[in-house]
């Protein structure tokens, strides 16, 4: 099942393996995605969908050194760079927009913006700044009724500017600790307004965010990440996790979303995300949804046949490996990835993995 074709929502793709959002920093010019940026993800372009980097639709959300933006007509002009060398070799690809919320440091902004968070709680742990070394993150200015509309705004332009990029679509990121888990998570979101307190009011800024992104570019274009369970950033489970988590997969799916992705971090050592919570969720979404978490060829095609999702992502084996599906495909040999060169800038680790022809 992993090389049939599959008709996601209007889109149809050549098999169900999905490459998956892999941070990478090599928007090295004013976050503006670039041709070697292109290359990589044309190298790529035969998984049955792409779905970018954490791409930001905020100055405020460039949290990490080098990643891309996805706000102004000059990161429109880079990204139509990379849609169109994906689109070229018969790929499908949607960008992943992310802010980065309270996981940054204000020396990776540009000027004039700010970290911003659900309130003025510093996020625990380091980040990288190009310019200063590791440092502690910054403090982040508690979000207010403005701000949050704003971020709302933001998603929605970010979105229509995906589109008129060439994307097939937008995945919204609210996984692995950033803002809109931020918002989601109880362990960060102590707000005691309408966006705290209850497991509604942690989900209302993700609804708020997916109802105007759909308005925006239409619903069948626009996915979800989630990861309940995860611990990336301060997050982690808590009290209540899978009850909140069905009741936003519910509200999500009246909306007709492109598809829900789940991501189970166990594989990185967090603790797993419950076979029964994954079954409920799946159940709860009418509509495509794809597991990520730790797969190869063989476990990939077991959920397929199981039935527990209709595609899976892949992370590292796509980013070390150009031409995963064929090697797969033949039970090939895979490289291996090597994390010394995720982050840096240039080519090194990025575009020179050796593909089988070579």
């Amino acid at each position: 099942m992993l090389f049939d074709s599959y008709a996601l929502r209007g889109t149809q793709l050549a098999n169900r393996a999905v490459m998956s959002p892999l941070t990478r920093s090599r928007a090295v010019d004013n976050n503006t995605p670039n041709s070697l940026m292109a290359t990589y993800y044309a190298q790529r372009a035969t998984a049955g969908l792409i779905i970018t980097e954490g791409t930001s639709p905020s100055p405020n959300g460039l949290g990490y050194p080098r990643i891309p933006g996805l706000y102004n007509d000059g990161h429109v002009q880079g990204w139509k760079q990379v849609t169109d060398a994906v689109h070229a070799r018969g790929g499908k690809i949607v960008v992943q927009l992310m802010h980065t919320g309270r996981v940054g440091h204000v020396a990776n902004l540009p000027a004039g913006a700010e970290v911003l968070g659900p309130s003025a709680e510093v996020c625990p742990g380091e980040m990288w700044t190009d310019s200063q070394g590791s440092q502690p993150h910054s403090t982040p200015r508690a979000m207010g009724a403005a701000d949050i509309e704003a971020v709302v705004r933001e998603y929605a332009t970010a979105a229509r500017l995906a589109i008129a990029a060439g994307f097939d679509g937008v995945e919204l990121h609210a996984a692995n600790g950033y803002l809109l888990e931020q918002f989601l998570n109880q362990n960060v979101n102590q707000r005691t307004d309408e966006y705290g307190r209850t497991a509604e009011g942690r989900n209302r800024l993700v609804l708020e965010v997916a109802r105007a992104v759909a308005h925006e570019i239409g619903a069948g274009r626009v996915g979800i990440r989630l990861s309940p369970y995860g611990v990336f950033n301060a997050t982690g489970g808590f009290e209540g996790v899978d009850q909140q988590y069905l009741a936003l997969v519910k509200e999500l799916s009246a909306l007709g979303l492109m598809y829900v992705h789940l991501l189970d971090h166990s594989a990185l050592g967090a603790p797993p995300v419950p076979a029964a919570l994954k079954a409920a969720l799946r159940a709860a979404f009418d509509g495509p949804f794809i597991l990520a978490g730790g797969y190869d060829k063989a476990g990939a095609e077991r959920a397929l046949v199981e039935g527990q999702a209709d595609l899976i992502a892949m992370g590292r084996a796509f980013l070390a490996n150009p031409d995963l599906v064929e090697r797969m495909r033949g039970d090939q040999p895979l490289n291996e990835a090597d994390p010394s060169t995720f982050y840096t800038p240039g080519e090194a680790g990025y575009t020179d993995y050796p593909a089988l022809a070579a």
